[in-house]
């Protein structure tokens, strides 16, 4: 009699770890374990700002899944369909070639890609921060900026590459704004034909708060670090146009930029749209042990499912954080041992922990377990935070050391050269599933 063969679509926090507790639970006589990704590491993606800003390296948050996973047979390509009916797969691999791949259990976990809407050149001009090929572009491209200002006679030139926009007042645009602006100011001392007065750094959202998510007080509190620091912070503002040059806001101002990067959001990966499955908000509706309804042998987790909240009740549905994300994936890997084994099933449910804000150097803002912090305590608390869910020994050690030779050697202001006008629009960049 065949192995039950269990696929798992993605490679990020849930179907890492859908596949690492599978491989505990279950013998390799009871299932195979097949992992669909484009890349053979699973990316802690919290960290990336500071893989934008300079203070860790590319691999210290990439952990290779060929060494996390044991037994994870790894399909290197991307999930482009599903025949849930006849319990298949449609695999296009890396290098081009398709397969169909069958499954006894399917795990839904292709994450999620940046939010656009349909802004004049946003898709065009604007950079995102979801991927390594982003930050380590970003941080290329601000790097050049700072270069070319500097071998510039034409103000206007100066002003524009000077001109920093950021798009997205939640966690990841707050934490790229705080990072990056570190970087630039700091970085200006080795520029001294420079004008620091030049360097404009904007952080725009159509919110009425920064960071709702930390509520009123530490929104506040970030909101007046980074103003002090020099981020001119406009609240009930978006992008309406964006140019090679300029960016144009929604409060009628008109700024000089060649650098926007946007960071308003994330939607499911495309390839959930193809199942004509029920959906909310794009997110595939799950129950609480996070089957499909009529398909019992499918699971969906982390940023492309929507999981009722039973901690908060009613219609409420559980954020698409990796917070979430990890502790479904362990909760659907349960279940799908147990419907193997013959063992009943678990419900999800997770009180929210909290979250934490790196604004760089000594400065951030944190609400663990609803008590809110700042300054360097709440510094501690968020490094200490990603020190514990890296997600290696070895990876812990690598960001350990580097903020340890940040801090004390600085930035080097290398760039690596990907400055390919191939690979410089939003739409280039982002790889998705």
């Amino acid at each position: 009699m065949p192995v039950p063969r269990i696929v798992i679509m993605g490679a990020g926090f849930a179907g890492y770890n859908t596949a690492r507790t599978l491989e505990r639970l279950l013998r390799p006589a009871k299932a195979e374990i097949v992992m669909v990704a484009p890349f053979g590491y699973t990316l802690y993606q919290p960290l990336l700002p500071q893989v934008a800003g300079g203070v860790l390296d590319p691999r210290a948050i990439a952990g290779p899944l060929h060494r996390l996973l044991d037994r994870t047979q790894l399909l290197p390509g991307k999930v482009r369909g599903a025949d849930l009916h006849e319990r298949t797969v449609d695999v296009e691999k890396i290098d081009g070639t398709k397969v169909t791949v069958h499954y006894d259990r399917l795990v839904l976990a292709a994450g999620s890609i940046t939010r656009t809407f349909d802004i004049a050149g946003l898709r065009e001009h604007a950079h995102g921060l979801k991927n390594l090929a982003e930050a380590v572009y970003l941080r290329d491209h601000v790097i050049a900026q700072l270069e070319l200002a500097n071998a510039s006679m034409d103000p206007a030139e100066r002003a524009a590459r000077l001109g920093f926009l950021v798009v997205g007042g939640g966690y990841s645009g707050v934490e790229t704004c705080a990072n990056l602006q570190l970087l630039t100011t700091k970085a200006l001392r080795r520029f001294p034909r420079l004008d620091p007065a030049l360097l404009t750094w904007t952080l725009i959202d159509i919110a009425p708060k920064l960071l709702p998510e930390l509520g009123e007080r530490l929104g506040r509190e970030a909101m007046r670090l980074l103003s002090r620091r020099g981020v001119d912070i406009r609240l009930g503002t978006t992008l309406e146009r964006l140019e090679p040059h300029q960016a144009h806001l929604t409060d009628g101002t008109t700024l000089p930029c060649r650098t926007a990067i946007w960071t308003a959001g994330v939607t499911p990966s495309p390839v959930i749209s193809t199942l004509n499955l029920p959906t909310d908000r794009g997110r595939v509706r799950v129950g609480a042990d996070l089957r499909l309804e009529g398909f019992p042998e499918v699971y969906a987790v982390g940023d492309a499912a929507a999981v009722p909240d039973l901690v908060r009740g009613g219609d409420a549905m559980c954020p698409p954080t990796a917070q979430h994300a990890t502790r479904q994936a362990r909760v659907a890997a349960h279940n799908i041992a147990a419907s193997l084994l013959g063992h009943e099933p678990r419900e999800y449910r997770h009180k929210d922990l909290g979250l934490v804000v790196d604004l760089g150097g000594v400065q951030a803002v944190a609400r663990p377990f609803g008590v809110e912090l700042t300054g360097i305590v709440a510094q501690a608390v968020t490094r200490g935070y990603h020190l514990v869910t890296v997600p290696s020994a070895s990876a812990r050690a690598r960001v350990l050391g580097q903020w340890l030779i940040h801090a004390a050697a600085g930035d080097d202001l290398i760039r690596l050269g990907l400055l390919d006008p191939r690979t410089s629009s939003l739409v280039d960049v982002e790889h998705s599933l």
